[in-house]
């Protein structure tokens, strides 16, 4: 009698290098985000990776979520600088002051948008009409670092005041909370983005 044997699906290869990659990819990356307060917390954490490794903040997204009260950005977005000089004594983040200044303004920025929008998410997603767009890509050397979309995003979010939003910093925000999905085309999650789009 032969065995059957029971093999792990097919990811995208950056997920196969650790398991927080693993489970953030099957759990979280490219599925659509509508959460204001989960649309921010990756705004922190997108911000908080420029020059780093993702994985670098996956090992620190708990330390984040409690130095940052659950990511609330109204808390945050009254921060002075006693818990600036806090949060860069937290070992537990990246402790950089630029990114740790910048993410308190974000917050203030944040919250015109949702007053001027009603909500950010109604914000983020007009720039793709509702709709996330379905890349089919080959290999991960196919997918962009930027696109025209992220271009635009950024350049908008820069003209409201926000900082740590480039071009490329926003193309992986759009990729995290789903308005793009950039699952290779051999992942398992390809075909079920897609099946769940149609």
């Amino acid at each position: 009698m032969v065995k059957a044997v029971t093999e792990s699906p097919k990811r995208c290869a950056w997920a196969e290098r650790s398991f927080l990659e693993c489970l953030y990819h099957d759990t979280e990356w490219g599925k659509a985000v509508h959460s204001d307060q989960r649309l921010f917390e990756f705004l922190v954490l997108e911000g908080a990776q420029a020059g780093l490794s993702w994985l670098t903040v996956l090992r620190r997204r708990e330390a984040y979520r409690r130095a940052y009260h659950g990511f609330d950005p109204e808390k945050i977005a009254k921060f002075g600088p006693k818990e600036v000089e806090r949060l860069l004594l937290d070992e537990g983040i990246i402790r950089n002051r630029l990114k740790i200044e910048s993410s308190i303004r974000n917050a203030g920025g944040f919250l015109k948008v949702c007053a001027e929008f009603g909500s950010f998410d109604r914000y983020l997603w007009d720039f793709v009409e509702g709709v996330p767009i379905q890349n089919s890509w080959k290999t991960p050397a196919d997918m962009p670092a930027r696109t025209e979309l992220s271009d635009r995003l950024s350049k908008d979010l820069r003209r409201r005041g926000f900082r740590f939003v480039g071009p490329v910093i926003c193309y992986s925000y759009m990729q995290a909370v789903g308005l793009v999905s950039d699952h290779t085309v051999d992942c398992f999650l390809a075909s079920e983005t897609a099946r769940a789009q149609t």
